[in-house]
């Protein structure tokens, strides 16, 4: 029986577990989830976290805009980024490789097929593909969204079962209940243009995206009859758990 195909969209607050240093912790409790899940199910993993994994280590000094700053950093932090993935990675048995994309891509026929031929390859020989944006290139995610929209435009394009968001809160919360000290998570979403009168704009404090964000995210998914699963990634196992449905999280089908 074919494997489920799951493509998990992890931010740089989950990355970091809401600190300044990405989490060794967080990334080995992602891969032993993905080896746990191995027989049933296959990963493609959108990650951001290059500008947070830089600034451990440099501090920039430059006369021009901070973008082209950020910019600077994701170069100097993306090959940190996949280092710390390959390491905790290769400890579990687990195979990774890199994949750089920007949105452009998505826009010509001929590139959309070398994205979906490599990333199957891969696959295939069990490598996981981790994929950033090419912020050298491009400032689409640092400016808006965190990935959100790269993580759900790729999961079309590689036709997965499931989208997983990982965010730094369990699912959506309903607006009456979002500050309360224990908010009630939306659980179902069947209509999206509902859901968006619930969603505030307030972004995360490591991230570019925000719910808003995710739920453009999940209506490019939907459109293309794949689930979205907004899930908290803070929490240990929260890919298994959400698969057992033992933890609250919101689902968009």
């Amino acid at each position: 029986m074919a494997k489920k195909r799951i493509l998990l969209k992890i931010g740089s607050n989950t990355l970091t577990k809401e600190t300044n240093h990405i989490s060794r912790g967080k990334i080995e409790d992602i891969g032993i989830q993905i080896a746990a899940l191995n027989d049933d199910y296959e990963f493609v993993i959108v990650s951001s976290g290059a500008i947070a994994a830089a600034k451990q280590f440099v501090k920039l000094e430059s006369k021009g805009k901070e973008i082209i700053v950020k910019q600077a950093l994701a170069s100097i932090g993306q090959p940190h980024l996949m280092r710390i993935f390959h390491e905790n990675f290769k400890d579990l048995g687990l195979l990774t490789s890199q994949c750089l994309l920007s949105y452009s891509d998505f826009e010509k026929e001929q590139s959309k097929v070398n994205i979906v031929n490599t990333i199957n390859v891969l696959i295939e020989n069990n490598y996981i593909p981790i994929i950033n944006e090419n912020d050298t290139v491009a400032t689409d995610e640092i400016q808006f969204g965190d990935n959100d929209k790269l993580a759900a435009l790729t999961a079309v394009l590689l036709n997965v079962d499931i989208l997983i968001i990982a965010t730094n809160t369990n699912g959506i919360y309903t607006k009456a209940s979002i500050h309360d000290a224990a908010p009630e998570t939306i659980l179902q979403v069947n209509d999206l243009a509902l859901m968006a009168q619930e969603v505030g704009d307030a972004k995360s404090s490591h991230g570019t995206g925000g719910m808003q964000s995710k739920i453009e995210a999940a209506a490019i998914a939907k459109a293309a009859n794949i689930e979205t699963w907004i899930v908290n990634g803070l929490k240990d196992n929260f890919i298994l758990n959400a698969i057992k449905n033992s933890i609250p999280f919101t689902k968009i089908i």
